[in-house]
């Protein structure tokens, strides 16, 4: 039986795109059961939908204007999520810091994109921050890693990593898609060394 997969996104998906395209090619070693947004206008619900994904939003806001905080939203994320019965919960651009009340429902079995490597750049905004160090002279490279999800952000154990150059001439615009490609590579590799072990 086909282990599932459940993908939060928050944009355009192109990582959720990745992960849609390497399960066509049975590369996954799984399927992808729902795609969930916390934006209504993220372009990944497209993708998903065009993909035969169900989909599922959930704004933060709405559970504002209501009075509930970002535990009560993290809590009914998770009951929206565990219908599934996901075997990995994959956090691909995912940008909503999730609390224990999530974490903890699923505990081994989230995992998430960075775009840096481990103990560098944690948190938003890691390429603007690599570039930047980049065009000061302290920095000469910088990366992705998808690793484990634990409660302190982006400090969980590495699955796998993979360095990307800061070249001479660089545009930010150049090093993201230079980050982004090697995103849409990692991350697959990484849900299926998670999901199929034997397979590295």
């Amino acid at each position: 039986m086909s282990k599932k997969i459940v993908v939060l996104i928050s944009g355009s998906g192109t990582n959720l795109q990745a992960l849609i395209d390497a399960q066509q090619r049975d590369e996954l070693g799984g399927r992808i059961a729902l795609v969930v947004s916390n934006r209504t206008s993220a372009l990944g619900l497209t993708r998903a939908t065009t993909a035969g994904i169900p989909t599922y939003t959930q704004t933060l806001r709405a559970f504002r204007d209501q009075g509930k905080t970002r535990e009560d939203y993290d809590l009914e994320l998770a009951t929206r999520v565990s219908e599934y019965t996901p075997d990995l919960v994959v956090l691909a651009g995912w940008m909503h810091i999730l609390s224990p009340a999530f974490i903890n429902r699923f505990k081994g079995r989230i995992i998430n994109l960075h775009p840096a490597l481990p103990g560098e750049l944690e948190g938003a905004h890691a390429i603007d921050r690599a570039y930047d160090e980049f065009k000061r002279g302290v920095r000469s490279r910088t990366g992705v890693m998808v690793h484990y999800v634990i409660p302190e952000v982006d400090k969980g154990e590495p699955i796998v990593t993979q360095e990307v150059p800061c070249q001479e001439g660089d545009s930010l615009e150049d090093l993201e898609a230079r980050i982004h490609a090697v995103e849409h590579q990692l991350l697959p590799r990484a849900v299926r060394l998670v999901l199929e072990p034997s397979s590295n």
